[in-house]
């Protein structure tokens, strides 16, 4: 086996019927990993193995493996298992919510895999069960509800595109605990401690991209206590996380609207986080303009 063999990286693409399978694995193959779409889960060591016949040729393959895969697919954690002791995998779990899978179902009049003689609420309540193990283990988990088929391409374009050498990418999202917390968040921060802007008259209208709320945050007690020590502690996470391979987690940044407080410390903690080795950060502002 040839180094370049060895060290094939490879992409289990999972998750519920109706969360984006598809649009994740054509964004996949725009970036030229090579797509095998539906395949039992008995046959990735095969393929695996017949890939080594192509001496490098294939260094990307994401495998998209479901429930259309009926009994086999039950035997997916264990094949990842072992797979994983002599291939470099992670996996990635498309979510959505009961009320958003029911939609898309209804928006395509299809029924649901394991619907039966049932609603198509109760196909997607099955494949909860049968998923529930493998969610659990997956590297990455992308909650769809609220992402069109364009943004979720743009979301995987942003986890699977090359970084340079970064073996980790870190998303700090700003956001607004009144518009509800991000379903995708790894670790959650609430800057509510602090005093809200939005009373201030002069600063009401402005963000916390503006220097004048920057100053105001930062200088009230224990802003900057809070986001030195909170860097800091990120720092070991963020080693443990390319240990085992991690390759992308979301920090979650919350104050009331997400507009302020949470904009100005997202910032001041990615400026903290950038030189962590091997760490791409991204700042992403989900609620800000919302008011």
């Amino acid at each position: 086996m040839t180094e370049s063999t060895r060290h094939a990286e490879v992409l289990i693409v999972t998750g519920m019927s109706g969360a984006g399978r598809s649009t994740a694995a054509n964004a996949l193959e725009d970036l030229d990993w090579y797509v095998v779409d539906n395949l039992p889960p008995q046959m990735l060591t095969p393929m695996l193995d017949l890939t080594q016949i192509a001496a490098g040729a294939l260094p990307k393959i994401a495998v998209v493996v479901d429930v259309r895969g009926r009994d086999m697919f039950a035997e997916l954690p264990a094949v990842m298992r072992t797979l994983r002791d002599r291939q470099q995998l992670r996996s990635i779990f498309l979510d959505a919510s009961d009320e958003v899978l029911v939609r898309r179902f209804e928006a395509v009049r299809r029924p649901h895999p394991l619907q039966g003689d049932g609603t198509i609420l109760d196909g997607i309540r099955r494949e909860r069960n049968k998923l529930a193990s493998v969610r659990e283990r997956a590297d990455i988990i992308v909650d769809t509800s609220s992402l069109n088929i364009h943004q979720l391409s743009t979301r995987i374009v942003d986890l699977f595109s090359d970084e340079g050498q970064a073996r980790h990418t870190l998303t700090i999202m700003s956001f607004g605990f009144k518009y509800g917390l991000p379903p995708d968040a790894d670790m959650v921060a609430d800057m509510r401690f602090l005093p809200n802007p939005f009373w201030n008259e002069d600063l009401r209208s402005l963000t916390g991209e503006d220097a004048a709320v920057r100053d105001f945050v930062l200088a009230q007690p224990g802003a900057r206590e809070f986001i030195d020590s909170y860097s800091e502690a990120l720092v070991p996470v963020l080693e443990g996380y390319q240990r085992e391979n991690k390759r992308h987690a979301v920090v979650a940044v919350g104050c009331t609207g997400g507009k302020h407080r949470s904009v100005v410390t997202a910032r001041e903690l990615a400026d903290r986080l950038s030189n962590v080795a091997g760490v791409a950060v991204r700042v992403k502002d989900r609620d800000l303009g919302r008011e």
